[in-house]
């Protein structure tokens, strides 16, 4: 902002005034709540008239493996791409095959665990193929997950609640092609890709979301607080939220990413203040490096592992609003966020930093969308009343689309790690973070928000 220079005017004495200050204006709650439901209302609406399609980015790179591929190849292709899932391929009956996620990879450690050694692990996994993981998943008693699809016209809307009904993190969707029939995976949508698509298009909606983020319920907390104080018994003062030190083996971790089917632990210290946060996405990092037979060295050493360009653990407090975490998503890249104990909690007897709860996307897509069936029937709404924006205009060149089937030695370029509006995987994949020192809270768009120091952190892909 520029500066303008006037001359100094001679000090003079002004008798006080006597006249009483103004009361501070503010907006009734109640109509502040209004606001926000006609806000979300509006979002819904908006999502029936869209189709999955308009959410795709602009230009994309979409990996698909074959399901005869080795599961070292396949995760030296996700690591290539800067990726952390991808849809399967079955080239014997040309039909889409499921997905192939870091949820394999946790199923696979803990089979391993139980019925071999690392030693047999390491040697296996060589020629381990990926068509073989659900048999691991029958072995361990894990329910396989349901073979997920939808078309690219289908509704936004739908496609979101179709994703809430089965707590999955992507859909792919899959047309036929007009020549043979056969099966074409177009892309994949994850819930960041719908959420940021709402944050960019419905800007003026966003800005009504002035709700708290508790308040609204969304995410999950722990069972004590400075509000609650009392625990319950047996459980920790972090019930019903998995959480570990730096002192903590890496494999116990692993357990609660399969028995809880989690996909992020809040690393803690002994006052409970978020220090870390390990994710299953650490896992492949020591599994890539082949130390199968280290998993029992501890977070904290796992955590020097990881690359020094991680961006960090978003943290943010139980009092920010929907419309704030909306915004970050449309900035950067989130897969959740670390709720603790801001200055409310401090003044009941709390302490700043302190773990107070977990936001993950699915969260955040769950109340915005509404606790609907997947039946239900949606009533599409005039574009014309809506115009789409681009929904992303990449900041650099734009890759050329293309669609890479590793089913060859041959290694591919490598994609940029953090796609904020550029080309990248849509959604076929949400991206493997890298690393970084420390929780850094959500943004500058509240006062409770700005960034938090380091020590060694994982951030968020779902």
């Amino acid at each position: 902002m520029s500066a303008t220079l006037t001359p100094a005017s001679p000090k003079v004495r002004r008798k006080p005034s006597q006249r009483r200050g103004r009361a501070l204006s503010h907006v009734p709650p109640r109509q502040v709540q209004e606001s926000h439901d006609n806000a979300v209302n509006s979002i819904r609406a908006y999502l029936k008239g869209r189709q999955a399609y308009d959410a795709f980015p602009v230009s994309f790179r979409l990996i698909v493996l074959d399901s005869k591929l080795e599961v070292r190849k396949a995760l030296q292709c996700l690591l290539l791409n800067g990726v952390v899932s991808a849809p399967l391929w079955n080239s014997e009956t040309a039909t889409f095959a499921g997905m192939f996620t870091v949820q394999d990879i946790i199923h696979l450690i803990q089979y391993y665990y139980h019925t071999s050694s690392y030693d047999n692990a390491a040697t296996d996994v060589e020629t381990f193929r990926l068509e073989s993981l659900r048999d691991i998943e029958r072995s361990l008693g894990v329910e396989p997950p349901p073979l997920l699809r939808d078309h690219p016209s289908s509704s936004l809307y739908d496609a979101a609640k179709l994703l809430i009904q089965t707590h999955a993190r992507r859909l792919p969707l899959l047309d036929n092609d007009s020549e043979t029939g056969h099966e074409v995976i177009v892309s994949v949508l994850t819930q960041y890709r719908l959420l940021k698509f709402i944050s960019i298009n419905c800007p003026n909606e966003i800005s009504k979301l002035q709700m708290p983020l508790r308040k609204l319920g969304i995410g999950t907390y722990v069972y004590a607080s400075p509000s609650y104080p009392e625990t319950l018994e047996g459980h920790t003062p972090y019930h019903p939220i998995a959480t570990a030190t730096t002192s903590t083996p890496v494999f116990d971790v692993v357990h609660m990413f399969s028995e809880r089917a989690i996909s992020a632990v809040p690393i803690i210290d002994e006052d409970g203040i978020v220090v870390n946060l390990y994710e299953t996405v650490d896992v492949i990092t020591l599994v890539r490096l082949g130390v199968y037979q280290s998993l029992d060295l501890t977070v904290g050493e796992a955590l020097h592992q990881r690359s020094p360009d991680f961006p960090g653990v978003v943290i943010c407090t139980a009092n920010d609003s929907l419309g704030t975490l909306l915004q970050l998503i449309k900035k950067r890249r989130v897969h959740r966020l670390v709720v603790v104990e801001g200055e409310e909690e401090e003044k009941k007897g709390g302490r700043k930093g302190r773990l107070l709860g977990t936001i993950t996307l699915s969260d955040v897509l769950r109340y915005v969308i509404g606790d609907v069936g997947i039946g239900e029937g949606t009533e599409p709404v005039d574009a014309a009343e809506h115009p789409l924006k681009p929904p992303f205009e990449p900041t650099e060149p734009a890759e050329p689309s293309s669609t890479v089937t590793p089913t060859e030695e041959k290694a591919q370029p490598p994609v940029s790690p953090v796609v904020e509006e550029g080309p990248s995987d849509p959604a076929a994949s949400e991206e493997a973070p890298p690393e970084s020192p420390v929780p850094e809270e959500m943004p500058p768009d509240s006062p409770a928000l700005e960034e938090a120091a380091p020590e060694a952190e994982g951030e968020s892909p779902s």
